[in-house]
């Protein structure tokens, strides 16, 4: 019985290596023109903490290739970088900017860097300070609407 089930689990595992999430490729060439301009220590902040999943500079970790866990990895990266690629920046006309400074000043509060991704990537931890860092450089972006 017990032979029998772990057969299962293995063929079960080795059938999901056939189900992979495509991310799509970044540009051969891309234009550090259009990154996103930041202060260098929100800068170095956002790299370590944000440019995984909302860039092209993705590092991949070995089990980002294995499913299941692949899926749920190569998943985020894609949505992120749908979200929000601040390598491309510049190619967002100013309503989605302003969109996005608020989202960020929202967001970097309580709910990214992802719990999930931070079980695994301890360096991406954002200290209480350094979140209020983000937030407020991001709200000094937001212009005020009016009618």
């Amino acid at each position: 019985m017990f032979k029998t089930l772990m057969m299962w689990l293995l063929g079960t595992l080795l059938f999901l290596q056939l189900i992979q999430i495509d991310i799509p490729k970044p540009p051969k060439h891309i234009d550090p023109a259009k990154e996103i301009k930041a202060p260098p220590k929100i800068m170095a902040m956002l790299k370590t903490s944000c440019y995984d999943c909302h860039s092209y500079q993705t590092k991949m970790p070995w089990y980002g290739h294995i499913s299941p866990v692949s899926l749920e990895v190569k998943s985020h990266i894609k949505n992120g970088r749908m979200a929000l690629n601040f390598q491309e920046w510049e190619n967002y006309d100013e309503e989605k900017q302003q969109k996005l400074y608020r989202d960020i000043a929202k967001t970097i509060s309580f709910r990214m860097p992802l719990p999930m991704y931070l079980t695994v990537h301890k360096e991406a931890r954002l200290s209480r300070e350094k979140r209020e860092e983000i937030k407020k450089w991001a709200q000094s972006h937001i212009k005020e609407e009016t009618d």
